[in-house]
């Protein structure tokens, strides 16, 4: 029986399981890299916007909490330009006392951070960082399982409903600011509850006839079919600009970032559906705000923006092939992956850059924002280009053509559309754009120690 039963064993392990593929093993270690990288994005872009918010203010930004963690032989970190700074606000997340308020639904408030971080940590895994990957055979030393060759996406999952799945994936966060809001007892938090409920629900209707017109443009729902349709017809953003246009802006309204960060609006709300949040818990939404717009902004790069492709024909074939879906080797995998980074990173300073420099919309303004210009625009796009794509009239200029004469109708008939809902701009003492008449403002401090960006350096010890 023994016997048997150890011939039953052997045959058992003989061959590898069906699952154990090259495409898991990738996908496994993709997942984990990525999930790292997301947390270390979003904490170093805490560190951004404060630096460009900084700059943008004629201000010096973060600059004392070096990475020196206190050691004398590291002392030559201290300062460093306060890039210690996201590390610190991290320990002080953790440590800090977490309150939970009086008369609140402690289970889903405690809930509802989990419920909005989970979504912006599981969205990016349909996203083909790498492209293809080529790799052999090979015969594990102790089991002898023979994993077959196989050329792989270098990506979470390689799924045919990639597009689709980020969609709803990302659309799971809203629960959890719901709840925020609900659970908080208290009516700010309830009053940003509803304004993100109400801005999400509007701006997922452009959101997805956006994308709908890159698929139709396509013809695929695959990510690495999509970036092959680039490679080949050149970047969708081009072709389509003003679908571009519409999904950037749906992507920061779905992030919550400035303008339409009415959700939190603290000169109104206090802070929002997060207002009665402390520690951990807060820090949990910011982490999902911060992942969000990474994921967002790879997405961005993925459909209009060509992906990890960049058109190099003019530096010589040999540095344009490194960047083609057709390079399936480790070099290749890691310039990819660099140039699909370097969009992502480019595209979150844009946010940033657009948050410091425009004020916040009033919730009325994004409302009609949403329902009387950008869903109008979006359906006629979706129309326009499907009329084109019947007729076989599929390329660049034309489908560019064609945005250039919506452009110019919107533009026409926005006034009518749209409303009087302008503010007066009003001149301000003090203000550096727009001061008073006759007024000649300098911000900026004649201060040598306050130009400094890394002051500790070289300062005695007090």
């Amino acid at each position: 029986m023994g016997h048997y039963t150890g011939l039953h064993m052997n045959a058992l392990f003989a061959t590898p399981p069906a699952f154990l593929t090259w495409q898991l093993i990738v996908s496994v270690v993709v997942i984990l890299m990525v999930v790292h990288l997301l947390l270390v994005l979003a904490g170093g872009s805490t560190y951004l916007e404060r630096k460009i918010s900084a700059y943008i203010q004629d201000r010096i930004g973060p600059n004392r909490v070096g990475l020196d963690l206190g050691l004398p032989a590291l002392s030559f970190l201290k300062g460093l330009f306060g890039l210690g700074q996201p590390l610190a606000d991290g320990l002080k997340f953790i440590l800090k006392e977490d309150y939970t308020p009086r008369g609140v639904d402690k289970i889903l408030f405690s809930l509802a951070p989990i419920v909005v971080v989970i979504p912006a940590l599981i969205g990016f895994i349909i996203i083909p960082w790498g492209g293809g990957l080529a790799l052999p055979e090979v015969t594990l030393p102790v089991l002898n399982w023979t994993i077959p060759a196989q050329t792989v996406l270098v990506a979470g999952a390689d799924i045919n409903v990639g597009v689709v799945y980020l969609l709803a994936v990302a659309s799971l966060s809203i629960y959890g600011i719901t709840l925020a809001g609900w659970a908080s007892n208290n009516k700010y938090s309830f009053l940003g509850g509803l304004r993100a409920s109400a801005q999400m629900i509007s701006y997922e209707i452009p959101m997805g006839l956006a994308i709908l017109t890159v698929l139709l443009v396509v013809g695929s729902l695959l990510p690495s079919k999509i970036i092959s349709h680039q490679t080949e017809h050149g970047w969708l953003i081009f072709a389509q600009p003003l679908a571009a246009v519409i999904f950037y802006i749906c992507l920061l309204a779905e992030s919550n970032r400035a303008p339409f960060d009415n959700a939190e609006a603290e000169s109104e709300l206090v802070g929002g559906y997060h207002t009665e949040y402390g520690a951990m818990r807060w820090g949990l939404f910011f982490l999902a705000e911060y992942s969000h717009l990474v994921t967002s902004s790879a997405f961005f790069a993925l459909l209009f923006l060509g992906g990890y492709h960049l058109p190099l024909t003019w530096v010589g074939a040999t540095a344009s092939h490194w960047l083609s879906p057709e390079n399936v080797t480790w070099i290749g995998v890691l310039a990819k992956f660099h140039v699909f980074i370097g969009k992502t990173m480019g595209l979150i300073f844009l946010a940033m850059l657009v948050r410091w420099t425009l004020p916040r919309l009033k919730f009325d303004q994004v409302m009609s924002i949403a329902w009387n210009a950008v869903i109008p625009l979006s359906i006629a796009i979706v129309l326009l280009t499907s009329a084109l794509i019947a007729f076989g009239r599929t390329g660049t200029l034309e489908m560019l053509a064609l945005n250039g004469v919506l452009a110019l109708v919107f533009v026409l008939l926005a006034p009518r559309t749209l409303g009087q809902t302008r503010v007066q701009r009003t001149r301000i003492a003090g203000s550096r754009f727009y001061p008073l008449a006759g007024e000649a403002v300098k911000t900026q401090s004649a201060e040598p120690m306050a130009r400094e960006d890394r002051p500790v350096q070289g300062t005695a010890p007090i």
